[in-house]
């Protein structure tokens, strides 16, 4: 059903990084930039006694120490199901949203899947045999696969209501409304 003009959202799932080794990894490294930065730059005392260019380390303070753990914090997935089909937003990556319209929908299915064997790991992954996923966290997730042969995974933490909500969307009818 439309409200004042726009196309109801039935299905919304948003979905963030929560693997405690990334975030240990992200600080880590965020740490180590934050020490040689302060070290280097404001105490003047470099390691190993060889300083660096100041640009240089105000560039790695800036890109690791600031710019890495805000790529992961702000990161995140939000798939919607629309009347008119599957809309995704991978931010930052995706600067507007992108969809999936109803009619390029041939099937979706929700499946357990194996992201690093199958994707290479989570992101915006294209897969071994095909295909390209959409993930953050975790092994399940829905299958698409488009008219045009293509196909398209998109990890969620409740695949079959998102399986449920397509089929119904792809059927004609309006699936019930869901809080994810």
């Amino acid at each position: 059903m439309r409200i004042g003009g726009e196309v109801e959202t039935l299905f919304r799932e948003e979905q963030r990084f929560h693997q405690w080794w990334i975030y240990a990894v992200v600080l880590g490294t965020a740490v180590f930039a934050w020490y040689a930065f302060l070290r280097e730059v404001v105490l003047r005392r470099p390691p190993g006694g060889r300083p660096s260019p100041g640009w240089l380390m105000v560039l790695a303070w800036l890109l690791v120490g600031l710019g890495f753990p805000w790529l992961f914090l702000s990161t995140r997935l939000v798939v919607e199901v629309r009347e008119d089909g599957l809309h995704y937003r991978y931010y930052p990556f995706h600067r507007r949203w992108h969809r999936l319209a109803r009619e390029e929908i041939a099937e979706a299915k929700a499946r357990h899947y194996r992201p690093v064997l199958e994707y290479g790991g989570w992101g915006i992954r294209y897969g071994w045999k095909g295909g390209k996923a959409y993930n953050v966290s975790g092994n399940r997730g829905v299958q698409l696969v488009l008219r045009d042969g293509r196909k398209v995974l998109f990890g969620s933490r409740c695949p079959e209501e998102l399986e449920a909500a397509l089929r119904k969307v792809l059927r004609g009818g309006r699936p019930p409304r869901q809080n994810a």
